[in-house]
């Protein structure tokens, strides 16, 4: 699996976490225990950090990035789905980030909150807690509130998915 120290900056990655062999991980990097990373995803901290807290997936295809000003910083028992783009924004526990979605630089996405498939925040956006934001530019869908077990399910699945990969995965060509 591609592992990458540049210069000082190197991953610091649990021993528990899982990174796909096809997965890209580069620089100050933190994964911590549980955390996934799935094939085609690339977690660089090249000019800042990244952090994944414990039990997130981080999906097929995704990207995150940060700045030098903007940390990426993702909570615990989260989903990031299949080709987000998260760029230096600051995302709660319990949160799901939907597939093609993209979170900008200074934007916050507090526990809970659900960002739909597709959905655009902005530069220094904000989705309040337990709430759902859908659409480009995002915008929070009023009156609805999110369960706190949304992503627990989910979760388990990615969970139950390290186990399986780590035992059964092999390359045939």
């Amino acid at each position: 699996m591609p592992i990458y120290a540049l210069g000082d900056r190197e991953p610091a990655i649990h021993s528990d976490a899982y990174v796909h062999p096809d997965a890209t991980v580069i620089g100050n990097v933190t994964l911590a225990a549980g955390a996934s990373v799935w094939p085609q995803a690339v977690l660089r901290g090249d000019s800042g950090t990244v952090e994944v807290g414990e039990r997130t997936s981080v999906q097929d295809g995704t990207v995150i990035h940060c700045t030098s000003f903007h940390p990426a910083k993702i909570g615990s028992d989260c989903v990031i789905g299949h080709n987000v783009h998260i760029e230096g924004a600051v995302i709660g526990d319990r949160c799901l980030i939907a597939s093609g979605s993209v979170v900008l630089n200074g934007a916050v996405i507090e526990d809970g909150a659900v960002l739909g498939a597709g959905g655009v925040v902005s530069f220094d956006g904000h989705v309040p807690a337990r709430s759902m934001a859908l659409g480009v530019p995002a915008k929070v869908r009023e009156g609805h509130v999110v369960p706190e077990e949304m992503t627990a399910g989910i979760v388990q699945v990615y969970l139950d998915n390290i186990a399986t990969y780590r035992e059964g995965l092999r390359r045939l060509d």
